[in-house]
């Protein structure tokens, strides 16, 4: 299943909903979306969350433990930042002048 996506890696977003909503950072640039769990990780996202791994012969991590990995959020609870006044705002599609299709945010008409 082939599923797109209006936020993209490197957009500045702001984290809508969810844990992560209340922290001491809830904007930041998005480093790195998964599609397959539809969740992005986002740079400055302090939150850390702690796994418990089984001994592996094979991988980084032979000896088990608990480890830290990136605090990721569900794609649906991130909203878009507008590039121009810094509001939030939805995401559209427009074709431009050379017939390209490109990203633009409703509330002020930019481009993104």
């Amino acid at each position: 299943m082939k599923t797109n996506f209006k936020i993209k890696k490197g957009d500045t977003v702001q984290v809508i909903a969810g844990a992560a909503k209340d922290g001491a950072v809830s904007r930041g640039v998005v480093l790195d979306i998964d599609t397959k769990k539809q969740r992005v990780f986002i740079e400055g996202l302090t939150k850390k969350v702690q796994k418990h791994v089984k001994p592996q012969t094979d991988k980084i991590n032979p000896d088990g433990g608990i480890i830290e990995k990136d605090y990721a959020v569900h794609i649906s609870n991130v909203m878009l930042v507008d590039p121009t006044s810094g509001d939030l705002t939805r995401v559209g599609y427009k074709f431009d002048e050379n017939g390209k299709k490109v990203r633009f945010a409703k509330k002020s008409g930019e481009t993104i």
